[in-house]
């Protein structure tokens, strides 16, 4: 990465909320704040005009809510990264805006360093989700969702054995450095394993092929342990 700042879009209806961020992020000197959004409409016209690094999003705004909004951005190929706020009674909304392309998500009250953290992850082409948070989102998506039985789509099935092993312990919430720890390999050799598996899934990030992990039944709810 260069030296330049981080260009950060806030989408999120509620303006007092905005200028709390604004007040936390301005104060950073590699985050650049270039634009704010109040609702989803909102928030792809001005992605799609600035071209920020990352959006911190809203999940509920009128108009257009931050899934449909990251959808958007996702299907519209912009290289821009989008980080989703939310809160724990949303569990839907924030399934369906990994699935649509988020890069993850915090809750509205984690802490400022943690959301500061969280900007610089998604930015460096990282995922942020809670390991813990998205086993039980995924989990009970995965319930709703009923199962067609334990066989996994085409897709997942033409992961080598070595590839699922890796795409299991992503979905346990496994870094880089765990797994390769955990089969005895190199952190070189898990990288290029997860390169593989992504291109194969046909998905952005270790996040989406975790969710494609779930929905096709290769992870069932409660197995992540």
């Amino acid at each position: 990465m260069n030296d330049r700042p981080i260009r950060l879009l806030l989408a999120d209806d509620q303006q007092l909320l905005r200028a709390g961020f604004k007040m936390v992020l301005g104060a950073e000197t590699d985050i650049d704040i270039v634009g704010e959004a109040g609702d989803g409409v909102e928030a792809f016209d001005l992605t799609r005009r600035l071209v920020p690094d990352v959006v911190l999003m809203d999940i509920r705004m009128p108009r257009r809510d931050g899934v449909a909004a990251t959808a958007d951005i996702v299907q519209a190929n912009l290289p821009t990264r989008v980080l989703v706020l939310t809160t724990f009674d949303l569990d839907e909304y924030v399934v369906g805006a990994l699935r649509a392309g988020a890069a993850g998500f915090l809750t509205k009250d984690a802490p400022a360093a943690d959301l500061v953290e969280a900007i610089r992850t998604v930015h460096r082409g990282g995922a942020v989700v809670a390991p813990h948070i998205l086993s039980t989102l995924l989990g009970r998506f995965a319930e709703h969702r009923g199962s067609d039985g334990d066989a996994a789509p085409a897709i997942v099935d033409g992961l080598t054995a070595r590839e699922r092993e890796v795409l299991l312990l992503l979905a346990k919430g496994l870094t880089n450095a765990e797994i390769a720890e955990t089969l005895t390999v190199g952190e070189t050799t898990v990288k290029t394993h997860v390169g593989h598996l992504l291109t194969k899934l046909g998905v952005r990030d270790r996040v989406q092929a975790v969710v494609l992990a779930y929905e096709s039944g290769l992870v069932k709810p409660g197995s992540t342990g």
